[in-house]
């Protein structure tokens, strides 16, 4: 039996993995081992690796990293405590494969202490753009450090193949969120309202926002704008979800509170949905505002608009209902009204999603099960 290490550091790709997590528990063929670490453990952030203990899940490793910072210097120094931490995790794991998502800090640590251990790592969402985050920068590093590649689009498998990864080792499978779209079971709005004991209206927004870790954003006047901007659209109610770990983000959350405060009819503060609540609250939602990723690559899929503030995603592919502003007042409530009035496409025009339509998780698996491991890996040249 082959055993399968899948790393999870937020509550944002745990709720992305959650149905490879359950493909892989029910494989007689496979052992699931779970590593958990970052904001999963931290009270600040929720303390969600609760929410993974509830839907079923043994969680084999806890790996705490994360220092009560908001600095560049204070994300370095979890990077090196995480190697730390996790250089022992693994070492009593013993897995056969590591699975790692996306391009956060936290799994830049993980990644790069599987690749000295000699332990095969499967990246997902590899090949994507997103100039304004360090995350960028994360994302191609994890490539080079993995040996299979799941990409989202075929565009983000050519870039992969472009940083010298040999093409029968990366593979287009499509987001694998969106496998929710076919598998998941997602609430009613007045399920909703007596999960969140916040009661909806059919009229709201669901409002994520990250700080730009690269360029001129400062994040607290682009929260505050954003803020501004939602205050010119009175009778909508917003649910409010915190920021991540990323450096800046401490600094919005007491705006984040002060606002809701002031609101408490309208606004709805919240550290962490879980994944069936947020995609519930998403599907019934006006839109969806502020810089996640989500709002680019799930939230097109249940024909709900996004506006997308700043540069933090700028790079990636889009769709329709994808609507940029700048980090200005004006410009986002100018992109609200578009998003709202549903003026970015035809009457009854069908938004097509360009990161497929939910069946990667077992195209995922079939690539690890096959996979013949070789720890030399030879650069592949475009010519």
């Amino acid at each position: 039996m082959r055993k399968i290490a899948v790393f999870t550091g937020t509550r944002a790709e745990y709720g992305l993995l959650y149905w490879l997590l359950k493909d892989i528990q029910a494989d007689p063929s496979l052992i699931l081992q779970l590593l958990v670490s970052g904001t999963h453990l931290s009270p600040e952030f929720g303390e969600t690796y609760k929410q993974i203990e509830d839907d079923g899940f043994v969680i084999d490793e806890k790996v705490e990293m994360l220092l009560s910072s908001d600095s560049a210097v204070g994300t370095a120094k979890s990077i090196g405590l995480g190697v730390i931490g996790f250089t022992d995790a693994l070492a009593r794991l013993t897995p056969d494969v590591l699975v790692i998502l996306g391009d956060r800090f936290e799994a830049l640590a993980v990644a790069q202490t599987a690749m000295i251990l000699r332990i095969p790592v499967v990246h997902l969402h590899g090949g994507e753009i997103t100039e304004g985050a360090y995350d960028d920068a994360i994302r191609h590093a994890i490539t080079k450090l993995s040996y299979l590649h799941c990409t989202s689009t075929e565009e983000y498998r050519d870039r992969v193949i472009q940083l010298g990864e040999s093409p029968d080792r990366v593979k287009n499978v499509g987001a694998v969120g969106l496998d929710h779209l076919s598998r998941a079971s997602f609430m009613s709005i007045t399920e909703l309202s007596d999960s969140l004991n916040f009661p909806l209206s059919p009229s709201y927004f669901v409002v994520t926002y990250h700080p730009v870790t690269l360029g001129e954003e400062p994040p607290e006047q682009s929260f505050q704008a954003m803020l501004d901007a939602l205050d010119a659209f009175p009778d909508y109610q917003v649910i409010l979800t915190y920021p991540n770990a990323d450096d800046g983000g401490r600094r919005i959350i007491p705006l984040l509170e002060a606002y809701a405060a002031l609101r408490s009819k309208r606004i709805l503060a919240i550290p962490s949905l879980g994944q069936v609540r947020y995609l519930s609250a998403v599907k019934h939602a006006s839109a969806v505002i502020g810089n996640s990723s989500s709002g680019i690559i799930e939230v097109p899929s249940f024909d709900v608009p996004t506006v997308n503030i700043g540069m933090r995603q700028k790079g990636r592919l889009s769709a329709r209902s994808v609507i940029d502003a700048e980090p200005r007042v004006e410009s986002i409530a100018s992109a609200i009204e578009c998003a709202v009035s549903r003026a970015y496409k035809e009457k009854d025009e069908i938004i097509l999603n360009p990161y497929g339509s939910g069946d990667a998780s077992g195209q995922i698996i079939d690539m690890i099960k096959n996979m013949i491991f070789a720890p030399y890996k030879q650069f592949f040249d475009v010519r």
